[in-house]
């Protein structure tokens, strides 16, 4: 038995709970993608939750290293010297507070001015905490509050302001608007968590008063797993596309059987309903700017007639690619990973074939493919509750990504009309805004940072908090870079930190997306790093690239463009650049530095 499959949805809790040595060691001998430091600040006993998150971690490619608090030293351990912490340096820092932490709830003879001031007293205890926790320039992740279980007031306990449950739901409220307005604060949403749970099932008063916990042991794995979701977010390990069947996975029935109109879909029946809803949540997925992709097996002519039903949510143009023909799956998965320039670790495949399912899985190794089984009712549980798509930020470049893979499409068809590819790249029109890193950019760089993998010399990752504090460090240099062309707008698709010391830049990161590889964006980041040497008395450029699984495509990067290798260590090299008589290596783009 695979125990690693436990820690997917549908959880097997009882398996997680008692077999957490076993599903271990099966990550023995699996290479995380990550080592991050996480603190576990408790306002009730964590131990529990700190081992399970520990193994859902694992899962997501994150081997943890924890720093845990004391017992309910949460407000303590944020507020005052801590030089334990201190010396942790935490990526990550998890508060685990709940209804129990609350100060002091109102009572029924409490005057609302009263009960203004309590709530304003909790309100700025927590302020306080993220505003002292700023110090270690890292990620932030808070619960909100869930409810407690009895309600004295009953109905009223909702509506009334010395209720419980009035209190927390503003509470909760104020935690939602600092999340959004304070950089690195993420909430964990244990209100939502407490009631798919249920809450009765969510907290265990026998076990809150022998071991104190605030939370019943089977509640604890769905909060390991949604924090999880946050954690992997955070340091951009979540997917990228979500690709489709078609026949059973968005409608009912056979289109190349049953033709158009025998297609189950629609509001006629629970079944067509069920299939309804599924596409609406898709389409969801898409305008927060997930790609979708179709790998069917099924004339394409017939497929794309499929989704023209009256009663689909989704349509042709919803799709970013459609692959429909009689070839094996996966080899359609690996085209569509090409044609979309993603790698295949970044697509999901769902499918409702279980033959079609383990094949893919087999073949194509990188790609994730839930076990969904065929019950549609099903479908949205297993993309919703696994968090494939978690987000910690909604960028304007998130909205706009399909659009942005819809005009890549339109790229590669004009490419193939041209002999010559520096023509083909004349032709495109190409503008490049290349500057220094800007506030209202910071969010989109630290997304694109902790999500490029193959164009990516040195692969470290930044919070966003690290990401402001080198933006404000005139010990940095810093290039954000967009790029346009007559087809479109790619966005903020480029990124270069160098430290500057002794008269030389260091190259901390330099990284590009796969979506404008071979357009010479990385000659004009190039070209104006080199300019911002020159403007600060610098007169050298150190580069360095650090293998990873993923970005052997920029391995003799620097040699190409005229480094001359200093150092090498196995995989790892060191790279230096003269920038006396430099010549300026790009031709085809026009660029913005104003």
């Amino acid at each position: 038995m695979n125990l690693v499959n436990s820690l997917e949805y549908p959880l097997d809790i009882e398996s997680i709970l008692r077999k957490k040595k076993a599903i271990k060691r099966e990550f023995d001998a699996t290479k995380p993608v990550l080592e991050k430091n996480i603190a576990i600040l408790g306002g009730s006993t964590t131990a529990e939750i700190k081992n399970i998150l520990e193994l859902f971690l694992l899962k997501k490619g994150i081997k943890a290293n924890f720093y845990e608090s004391e017992y309910n030293q949460y407000f303590q351990d944020a507020m005052f010297d801590n030089p334990a912490l201190v010396t942790f340096q935490p990526d990550i820092i998890y508060i685990h507070t709940t209804h129990i932490n609350i100060s002091r709830f109102p009572s029924f003879i409490d005057s609302e001015d009263t009960v203004q001031s309590l709530l304003e007293q909790e309100e700025q205890k927590f302020q306080s905490i993220w505003e002292a926790l700023g110090r270690y320039d890292c990620a932030i992740i808070q619960n909100n509050f869930d409810l407690p279980p009895d309600r004295s007031l009953g109905n009223l306990d909702f509506s009334e302001v010395q209720g419980k449950t009035n209190f927390i739901n503003r509470l909760n409220l104020f935690f939602a608007d600092r999340a959004r307005k304070t950089n690195n604060l993420y909430i964990n949403d244990i209100n939502y968590l407490s009631s798919s749970i249920g809450i009765n099932n969510w907290f265990d008063r026998s076990l809150w008063y022998q071991a104190k916990y605030a939370l019943s042991y089977e509640a604890i794995p769905p909060l390991a797993f949604n924090l999880s979701n946050i954690i992997s977010a955070v340091f951009g390990l979540t997917k990228k596309c979500l690709v489709l069947d078609l026949d059973n996975t968005l409608w009912g029935g056979v289109i190349g059987d049953d033709g158009l109109h025998g297609i189950t879909i629609g509001k006629e029946t629970a079944l067509g309903e069920a299939y309804v809803d599924f596409q609406r949540y898709v389409k969801e997925l898409k305008q927060r700017g997930i790609p979708l992709a179709v790998c069917s097996k099924n004339d394409e002519a017939i497929a794309r007639e499929g989704l023209k039903h009256q009663d689909n949510v989704l349509s042709c143009d919803d799709i970013t690619v459609i692959k429909a023909n009689w070839d094996p799956k996966y080899q359609n998965i690996r085209k569509i990973a090409e044609e979309i320039n993603i790698h295949p670790d970044s697509l999901v495949f769902f499918d409702d074939n279980p033959v079609e399912r383990d094949v893919v899985a087999s073949q194509v190794q990188e790609v994730t493919v839930p076990d969904i089984g065929d019950d549609v009712v099903q479908y949205i549980d297993y993309l919703d509750t696994n968090g494939y798509f978690e987000a910690v930020h909604l960028t304007g470049d998130d909205k706009q990504r399909t659009a942005y893979y819809q005009n890549e499409k339109h790229r590669v068809t004009a490419q193939a009309s041209f002999d010559n590819y520096h023509d083909f790249l004349y032709s495109l029109e190409m503008e490049a805004e290349i500057k220094p890193f800007k506030p209202i950019y910071l969010e989109r760089i630290t997304q694109l940072i902790n999500k490029t993998n193959q164009f990516n010399l040195t692969t470290r990752r930044y919070t966003l908090g690290e990401v402001n504090a080198i933006f404000q460090d005139s010990q940095y240099l810093t290039l954000y870079g967009r790029l346009t062309d007559k087809f479109g707008d790619n966005g903020l698709i480029a990124i270069t930190i160098g430290t500057i010391k002794n008269q030389q830049c260091h190259i901390d990161l330099w990284l590009m997306s796969c979506r404008v590889l071979k357009r010479d964006m990385d000659l004009a980041m190039l070209d104006r790093l080199v300019a911002r040497c020159l403007e600060r008395g610098l007169t050298e450029i150190i580069g360095y690239y650090y293998k990873s699984p993923k970005n052997s495509m920029v391995s003799s990067l620097y040699e190409q463009m005229g480094f001359n290798c200093i150092e090498r260590n196995q995989d790892n090299s060191v790279w230096q650049l003269q920038l006396d008589n430099y010549n300026n290596l790009n031709t085809t783009i026009k660029v913005n530095n104003d």
